[in-house]
């Protein structure tokens, strides 16, 4: 039996399309990891990181150690800061306060801690129109720090995307 051409060219260019997606759909190779240097002798550590989830909020917002702007926490971002030892309130911008919103810790040197940046979109059902419309609530953002274990932390800032260390 003979195959016209026409049928060969059609059958050789959907099993290349074939192996086409079946490539563009497997995993791609892990990032290598990136070095990160050691902790300074006489310093301690903070790591701040958020997850990316696109359902929460993506607002942009300062971390805080003692009132003093660090850097920004970005969804799926993550960052360090180097600190002397001591006593630190670190925070987030945030539009509501509630004392569970910050965290207090007392570094030594050497030291390394985790803190997670946590979204919580607030809603006001006030502004906007009154009894001629224009729209209802609007979205204030609010944002929570809390501390983690580093076998917790650990990987969920490898998966992140590094923004830098802070100074």
């Amino acid at each position: 039996m003979r195959i016209h051409p026409l049928f060969r060219s059609l059958a050789s260019a959907c099993v290349g399309s074939a192996l086409f997606a079946a490539a563009s759909f497997a995993a791609p190779p892990p990032a290598a990891p990136v070095a990160m240097p050691p902790i300074p002798p006489g310093e301690a550590r903070i790591w701040f990181y958020r997850e990316f989830a696109p359902y929460q909020n993506l607002a942009e917002t300062f971390i805080r150690l003692n009132g003093a702007a660090v850097g920004v926490s970005q969804a799926g971002g993550a960052f360090y800061i180097d600190v002397p030892p001591g006593r630190y309130d670190i925070s987030a911008d945030s539009y509501l306060a509630a004392p569970e919103q910050t965290r207090d810790v007392a570094l030594v040197a050497g030291q390394e801690i985790y803190a997670k940046v946590l979204p919580l979109d607030y809603w006001s059902e006030s502004g906007g129109g009154g009894e001629r419309g224009g729209g209802g609530g609007f979205r204030r953002n609010t944002f929570y720090v809390w501390l983690y274990p580093p076998e917790v932390a650990r990987p969920a800032i490898a998966q992140s995307r590094f923004t830098g260390a802070a100074r």
